[in-house]
This record gives structure tokens, C-alpha cells and sequence, in this order.
């Protein structure tokens, strides 16, 4: 019974060769097999060759547009189903092909010159005991970002196994080059594995130890913040002292103390980033000026006392009242003055800070005034130690 529905003939695939070259690709030999069963075939190097033209194709192939035909029968060609004698389609705009298996009988040959075979593999063939890919698949290879040095290391254990198994294939270069991407992406991903277990272990490999006042990071630790996490280096030498006090003061022992700075630092780095005001104007601070909530915050974060931090209020307005310099920052300002005072108060400053400083001296000239500085430095401004 007809159907309005299947107004042509309609394609009939294997399923089984489906399953293994392709649905397209399995579509496409259907197609150039029945073109083949209808059309002379030319005669040349112990092959028959189906020579198509453009015109013949698009109509045979209507759900393919020229990359796609080129692409598919490129698949045939480098699984050794076909051979390819002509240039890329869309470059050619025709199609010479052969099948590398024995076809049924067809009609009588012409006799032509010979024509250049492009040749990716041959019939179904156990795997030879020194196969090596060639340069064409290693290109293909390459162009996965995969090291040549890894693809031939593969090369021994690959054919051990086919040999092993005995079995015959169109394509050795195609299976090869499934097997090496499956490979790599089982090294890459063991790789990345490694790389967070040797993370961790780096952060754990410390002793059970006392916090004491001479404890700093590690480099990795030191490592991790500025480099990877971008926090400003003297932001983290600042965050020392109060680290060291608030631990010392607990007496807990552990052996983790990095990966808790590393903590620490970056949850105040979030709070003291926020508090940098929008206003990028420097300005000379206001007689009745108060620290925004987010100072605040950091602060608390900082394990610094909260009186503490409200009783240098007024000294600070004072000072910088009288010095009538101009900041963008005067929040800023006012965290890095409260967390120097309270690690000296506690004599956890670092000896290069300590001595005759006055909360808020500045010794810089007018050339180097927070109006003439970007924001990067307004964050390492450390002008408040000196």
C-alpha cells in the first residue's frame, strides 16, 4: 500500500553497518552504491570509480548541504570503506569514488588515464606487529591538543591488545585515534585529581603545633592569596598579627593553621573590598566623619574589639582634620589605622613598623597624594605605618 506521506522510493540502511561506521555514513554508501548499480564506472589501478558531478549529487543527497557531503565521505574515506580520488567536495564540486570491497556486477567500464588515489586504508586486516600512525593521523591527533610524545606511548599497549584479540578492522587509524582521546581524557582528568589532592596536602602537612608569635604562612599559602586569589600582598602581611593574637589567645593546637589563613584573609578581603567608597574624588575628611558599617564588619571579622576600634575614631578625624590632606578612602584609611594600632598594642606589630610612628604621619610628598594614585595603590597604601 502507496502512502502520500513517502512520496519517493525510500532509503534503505543497514542497521548492523550503521552501528558500526555511522548513520550517515551509512545513509551516504547506500546512496553511492545505487548510483554506482546504474552509472558507468571508469576503470583505473585494479579499481572501478563512480565519477559524480555536482548537480547529481545535491539532487541524490537533498538533506546535505556541500560541507556536509564532504565531510561524511572524508569519514568513509578514513575508515577505509571508500576510496577518495577526487579534491574535497566543495572544492571539486564532484565525487570520484571506489569501494574497497568487491561489488556486484555493473556495467561495462570505460577506459580512461589514470587517476590519483587517495588512499586511507584498505580492506578489513588483522593489525601488523609494527603499525605506526602516519603523519595524517597525527595531525588529526594534535589538533585535540594532545602531545606527540603521549600519542606514541600509546602505540605498544594499543597494538598488544588488537593482536591479542585477533581481530580485523578497515580503519586501525581510526580506532587509534578513539582509543588516544578516550586515554587523554582519563589523564587529564587523573591529573586534575593530583593537582587538588598535592592542593590539599600542601595546606595539611603541618605538625600539630601551638600558635605562636613568630608563626607565618607558607609561601604556598602566601601563594594561593595574592597570586591565585588576587588579594593585595600587604593586605595579608597586615592580616598576620591579628591572626596570630586571636589563635595565641585561644591556645588551640592544630596543624591547619594555613588553610585557615587562608580563610580568614579571604572573608575580609570580601568585607574590605566592599568598603572602598564609589566616590574615587579624594576629599578632605569631614569634622563629624564615622566609619561606614562595613568597616565595622571587617573589623569584627579581624577579631579586633569594637571599643577599641570606636576610641580611635576621634584621634583620627583629629589628626587628619589638622593635616588637611585629601583621600578618596577615608574608610580605608581608618582599617588599616585600627589594625596596625591594635597588632602594636599587643606588640604583634612587625619590627620594621614599629618605633617613633604616629597613627596617621604622612611623610609622602604632594606628587604622591591618593588624588595622583589609581586604586590599586589606594589598596597597598601602607603610608599609615610610616
Amino acid at each position: 500500500m502507496s502512502s502520500s506521506l513517502i512520496p519517493e522510493r525510500p532509503l534503505l540502511v543497514s542497521p548492523s553497518l550503521a552501528a558500526t561506521i555511522g548513520l550517515e555514513e551509512a545513509c551516504m554508501l547506500s546512496l553511492l552504491s545505487d548510483m554506482a548499480a546504474y552509472r558507468p564506472l571508469l576503470a583505473r589501478d585494479g579499481q572501478h570509480w563512480l565519477d559524480v558531478d555536482e548537480n547529481l549529487v545535491l539532487r541524490t543527497m537533498p538533506f546535505w548541504s556541500p560541507q556536509d557531503i564532504q565531510r561524511i565521505s572524508k569519514n568513509l574515506r578514513d575508515q577505509g570503506v571508500i576510496l577518495l580520488a577526487s579534491a574535497p567536495f566543495t572544492e571539486s564540486h564532484k565525487l570520484t569514488i571506489a569501494f574497497n570491497e568487491g561489488q556486484a556486477a555493473r556495467k561495462p567500464v570505460e577506459n580512461h588515464a589514470p587517476l590519483p588515489i587517495i588512499n586511507m586504508g584498505g580492506g578489513a586486516n588483522l593489525i601488523a606487529p609494527n603499525w605506526q600512525p602516519d603523519q595524517e593521523l597525527l595531525r588529526q591527533v594534535a589538533q585535540h591538543n594532545i602531545p606527540e610524545d603521549f600519542i606514541r606511548q600509546q602505540v605498544p599497549e594499543f597494538i598488544t591488545y588488537w593482536r591479542e584479540r585477533g581481530e580485523s578492522s578497515h580503519s586501525w587509524g581510526a580506532k587509534f585515534l578513539k582509543d588516544v582521546l578516550h586515554k587523554w581524557r582519563n589523564y587529564q582528568t587523573q591529573m586534575a585529581r593530583q593537582a587538588r589532592e598535592n592542593n590539599e596536602e600542601f595546606l595539611n602537612r603541618e605538625k600539630d603545633i601551638a600558635m605562636h608569635m613568630s608563626w607565618r604562612p607558607s609561601k604556598d599559602a602566601l601563594e594561593v592569596l595574592v597570586k591565585h586569589a588576587g588579594i593585595s600582598y600587604a593586605f595579608v602581611e597586615d592580616a598576620i598579627p591579628e591572626f596570630v593574637l586571636y589563635w595565641q589567645e585561644r591556645g588551640e593546637v592544630g596543624r591547619t593553621w594555613n588553610s585557615k589563613f587562608i580563610q580568614h584573609v579571604k572573608r575580609q578581603w570580601v568585607r574590605y573590598s566592599s568598603a572602598l567608597e564609589n566616590d574615587t574624588e579624594p576629599k578632605r575628611i569631614p569634622e563629624n566623619w564615622q566609619p561606614s558599617n562595613e568597616v565595622f564588619d571587617v573589623l569584627r571579622l579581624a577579631e579586633i574589639n569594637m571599643d577599641f576600634a570606636q576610641k580611635q575614631v576621634a584621634e583620627f578625624v583629629l589628626f587628619w582634620r589638622e593635616s588637611n590632606q585629601l583621600y578618596a578612602s577615608w574608610n580605608t584609611k581608618f582599617l588599616q589605622h585600627v589594625k596596625y594600632h591594635w597588632a602594636k598594642q599587643h606588640a604583634l606589630a612587625p619590627m620594621t613598623q614599629q618605633g617613633n610612628y604616629h597613627a596617621g604621619q604622612q611623610t609622602h610628598n604632594l606628587s604622591t597624594r591618593t588624588r595622583d594614585r589609581g586604586l590599586t595603590e589606594q589598596i597597598n597604601d601602607r603610608s599609615w605605618a610610616n
